[in-house]
């Protein structure tokens, strides 16, 4: 079983445009509504694969009612811890040619007590979870020190715990060791402090990460693939996609994927690069079946291409 924490979860519309032309009257030509947040779509992706998970997140208002709706009837577990404030609600538009503008709400100002009772449901529904997924931003009155807070409680629990967030609450957790974490290109190089023009130079910032307490790093590279960098060495998966429809949800389906195929070594690479290919072809934040995986689109090698330089730079 995968537990996901999702601190900040929303609602999200995605919209499918065939350009966005500010200022003018933009006619979609598709149109969805999802439960959102990283936690959430990883707890999509999991059910998608045929595991169990239970998805831990705080919600409130009409947008969090609608949200626990959507995930019960996609079959998914959720343990809810109720908020006075409303669950955010997002916009997603997806042009034709692939370009994606998100307008993200900052969402709802957790209380002290609504801080403390989303540790404690952690801590009940911990016992029997193969990881616990930790994804996304903080809300307003949670402190960068909470993810850290939340490693320490798993680890004492003896949970494994993947980590999905950036920032300084990326920085503070990794004093805590996370057993891996899920850094895009851009959060790679605010964690190092520094732009990011190659594979080698994603490589070594990550191998900063893990000197900074990391057990393993899964980082996604966009269309130029993805890395996994640990104690047995470091790894390069990359796969075709012919289209990109839509990559709202993308890297959370890369983690749901690394995590289901055992979260370590090559096998679970190939396993993230596979579902984050897949996730791209569907549309809005569809997370991929089986059936969408092209296991043998994929690339996974441990002779890195250090020098090819990133189609993406990140700064």
């Amino acid at each position: 079983m995968i537990l996901t924490v999702t601190p900040n979860p929303s609602l999200d519309r995605t919209y499918e445009v065939p350009s966005l032309d500010r200022g003018e009257v933009v006619r979609a030509t598709g149109e969805r509504v999802d439960p959102g947040g990283k936690g959430v779509n990883v707890s999509r992706a999991v059910t998608a694969a045929g595991r169990r998970t239970v998805a831990v997140l705080p919600l409130g208002g009409p947008s969090g009612a609608l949200v626990t709706e959507l995930l019960d009837a996609q079959g998914i577990e959720v343990a809810p811890v109720p908020i006075a404030g409303v669950t955010r609600a997002n916009i997603a538009l997806a042009e034709a040619d692939g370009v994606l503008t998100k307008i993200n709400a900052p969402g709802p100002e957790l209380t002290a007590a609504e801080r403390e009772l989303l540790l404690e449901t952690v801590r009940r529904q911990s016992p029997g979870a193969d990881w616990i997924a930790c994804c996304g931003s903080l809300p307003r009155g949670l402190a960068p020190s909470w993810y850290a807070a939340l490693v320490a409680r798993a680890h004492a629990a003896g949970v494994r715990i993947a980590l999905d967030t950036s920032g300084p609450a990326l920085l503070q957790a990794l004093r805590e060791r996370p057993d891996v974490v899920k850094p895009n290109a851009e959060e790679l190089a605010e964690a190092v402090g520094r732009p990011l023009f190659t594979i080698g130079d994603a490589v070594k910032a990550a191998e900063e990460l893990r000197e900074l307490g990391a057990r393993s790093v899964l980082a996604s590279l966009g269309a130029d693939g993805q890395l996994l960098v640990d104690d047995a060495g470091t790894w390069f998966g990359s796969a075709r996609v012919d289209a990109v429809r839509s990559n709202v949800g993308a890297g959370d389906s890369s983690l749901a994927g690394f995590l289901v195929a055992g979260g370590a070594g090559p096998g679970a690479l190939a396993s993230a690069v596979a579902h984050g290919a897949a996730a791209v072809r569907l549309p809005g934040s569809v997370m991929p079946t089986p059936a969408d995986l092209d296991p043998g689109a994929v690339t996974v090698t441990a002779e890195v291409p250090a020098d090819r330089a990133l189609k993406e730079p990140a700064s």
